[in-house]
């Protein structure tokens, strides 16, 4: 992996230092030669509101992931096109770093010039922090040299992670730690390091907000926009575990179900989704263990109001996690 240059310091700002990149020679970036030897940028100063910015070439997404506190931090810092980057903008945001950012990297400027050029035009440069990952999984990160302690940041190929404000020094690099040892998609690990960041002490303020944002063409609702996942918890006393639970929720409600997740309907399975669908108010029918077309269309009635129809199985066989929730809706409603 070729090295990773981070932005320049702005004016007031710290020049970067360059350390090796042994803990992280794993990452999962889908970038060539990801799992080499590299070169950290490392944004050194003062450590806040912590992010990261990241790329998966492979699955051809961009995102990023930020908690703070600070009311809905999510509708400030995270920015992110699909097929040209991700933009963190934070400490006295900037928040024109994010669409100009991101408007420069699509015009092709990588990760790092883009932040050069916008910290080059900002007068208050010296206030600001950002991180940008570009098209290509270059990764940059800036910190102004009046950013309050601690603050600094991480950048290399495919990701940046940065934050001020911060309970140690230990805080960003716990990020990078997790990022390179998750597995799954990047929203999982995104979540991963944000998770990380908490645990090694967060934001010193405390706690209030936290945002999860993942794009990729025709990624959106109806495949419409490039928005695939844009989880914010905006208040909340413990909104990174919160944003967590959004995120089972997304991949309840938007992923098809995974193959070892279908199950073949036998009769005790039939009986018992009849009586769960009895209990509901889906089904006026036997309780006989047999599954049939009228079992098949209330099941598929109490899917559509919970919003599981991505779920639905044709056939005698049901997704796993749809089941599961059946069953915990009718002990709710048993312990009511």
């Amino acid at each position: 992996m070729a090295p990773v240059q981070g932005a320049r310091a702005g004016e007031g700002g710290r020049q970067n230092e360059r350390v090796p990149l042994a803990p992280i020679r794993a990452l999962r970036l889908g970038l060539p030669g990801a799992a080499g030897r590299g070169v950290l940028a490392v944004s050194a100063g003062r450590f806040g509101t912590f992010s990261i910015v990241a790329c998966d070439l492979d699955a051809g997404e961009w995102g990023g992931a930020v908690a703070s506190k600070f009311l809905a931090v999510g509708a400030v810092v995270l920015h992110a096109r699909a097929k040209v980057g991700a933009v963190a903008t934070q400490a006295h945001a900037n928040t024109s770093y994010g669409p100009r950012g991101l408007d420069l990297m699509a015009a092709g400027a990588s990760a790092d010039d883009a932040l050069r050029i916008l910290t080059a035009a900002d007068d208050q440069a010296g206030h600001r922090q950002a991180g940008a990952v570009d098209a290509r999984g270059r990764g940059a990160t800036f910190t102004g040299g009046d950013c309050t302690p601690w603050a600094g940041g991480i950048a290399a190929a495919g990701f940046a992670c940065q934050g001020n404000i911060l309970a140690g020094a230990g805080v960003v690099p716990a990020m990078v730690e997790a990022f390179a040892a998750a597995t799954g998609p990047l929203s999982r690990r995104l979540l991963a390091a944000l998770r990380a960041g908490d645990v090694a002490g967060g934001d010193r303020r405390g706690r209030q907000s936290a945002a999860l944002l993942v794009v990729r063409a025709g990624g959106g609702y109806g495949g419409l926009d490039d928005r695939y996942l844009d989880l914010r918890v905006d208040d909340h006393r413990d909104p990174v575990t919160e944003l967590g639970h959004l995120l089972d929720l997304h991949e309840l409600y938007f992923l098809p179900p995974a193959p070892a997740d279908i199950l073949a309907v036998d009769a005790a399975l039939a009986r018992e989704i009849q009586e769960a669908l009895a209990c509901l108010g889906y089904w006026p029918g036997p309780r006989d263990g047999r599954w049939s077309a009228a079992l098949e269309q209330a099941f598929a009635a109490y899917a559509g109001v919970e919003n599981l129809e991505e779920r639905m199985r044709r056939g005698p066989e049901v997704d796993r996690k749809a089941l599961e929730y059946m069953r915990a809706h009718v002990r709710r409603l048993a312990a009511e």
